[in-house]
């Protein structure tokens, strides 16, 4: 039976999203990360901060909201977003490749075979391997920027921007000194991708099921987000840690760097200081990665409605 023009049936179901193009899938994976980080970024700062200053002989770690409250009060709000055009500009490299190349992935694959969750953990994790070796040297102009103001004067870098960060880099140390964290931040963007990507994926079905909670709609954005976002930090902190100490390193006298590698540096950071060392700074790591999955894909959910909405 068809029913009048203009009257659904109760068995009628709205028809799919309509595919979208390989540059608008990268496009606006680029820009919900870009506005899901300017959000984070402060947490951001935060982590990094909190996490390189166990590196100081005899330094207590503090608790997230003392050294927040802290930093605050000596050196500004302002404080909180150095870096930031680093942390932009790394996203329009990583989170475009990252999210992009795994949709890609996934959709070529599905012509296949159904997609299950070993084939997307696969899939992510290749993706964000690729996007973190393409966006390393953005990231560690990132991790020095964030953390500058907080060495004493006389150690300080001062980078004016990015761009200033990125020619001294290169001009004072090479070129390889943008890969000096590569191995943990490839493998931590490996982790990140299966845990992340992946799970947020998977778990957008599981909320659906479970609550109710539609695919697309914040409540199930927010609950998948989240529940990706604690998955990874978990998981991926001890890389994260072990990045910023090889992306921050200075030589010693002799020219030595202490950190040569990912093993390495675990090993140094957990004979010397403790294995729980290695989530120094988790509770704004955690409020970076699970607040930046949520509004982060929050985000690129809103611009394809828009985008979909308005192209007719």
């Amino acid at each position: 039976m068809q029913a009048p023009s203009g009257i659904s049936l109760p068995d009628d179901k709205p028809p799919p999203p309509t595919p979208l193009s390989k540059p608008v899938i990268f496009a606006t994976s680029g820009m919900g990360g870009v506005m899901g980080w300017c959000i984070v970024h402060p947490f951001n700062t935060l982590a990094v901060r909190i996490n390189l200053a166990s590196m100081n002989p005899g330094a207590a770690p503090k608790p997230f909201v003392a050294y927040a409250s802290e930093l605050i009060a000596t050196e500004g709000v302002s404080s909180l977003y150095a870096g930031l055009g680093a942390g932009c500009l790394r996203q329009i490299f990583y989170a475009t490749s990252r999210y992009g190349l795994f949709e890609t992935f996934r959709d070529a694959a599905a012509k296949y075979r159904e997609t299950d969750f070993a084939q997307r953990f696969t899939l992510a994790s290749v993706a964000g391997g690729c996007a973190a070796f393409i966006s390393c040297p953005v990231e560690v102009c990132l991790v020095r920027m964030s953390n500058d103001a907080a060495q004493p004067a006389a150690e300080q870098r001062g980078y004016k921007s990015v761009f200033d960060a990125f020619g001294r880099i290169m001009g004072e140390e090479g070129f390889g000194a943008f890969y000096r964290g590569s191995q943990p931040f490839v493998m931590r963007a490996m982790l990140v991708g299966g845990t992340q990507v992946a799970t947020y994926d998977q778990f957008k079905t599981f909320y659906q099921k479970q609550i109710g909670a539609k695919v697309g709609t914040l409540l199930n954005t927010f609950f998948s987000a989240m529940s990706a976002g604690l998955i990874y930090s978990v998981i991926t902190m001890p890389f994260e840690t072990t990045k910023n100490r090889m992306a921050f390193q200075k030589p010693d006298a002799a020219g030595k760097l202490p950190y040569t590698s990912t093993p390495q540096t675990i090993a140094t950071i957990a004979r010397t200081e403790g294995t729980l060392a290695l989530w120094n700074g988790f509770f704004p790591y955690y409020g970076r990665c699970g607040g930046h999955t949520v509004t982060m894909f929050f985000f690129v959910e809103e611009i394809r409605k828009i985008y979909r909405r308005y192209r007719g």
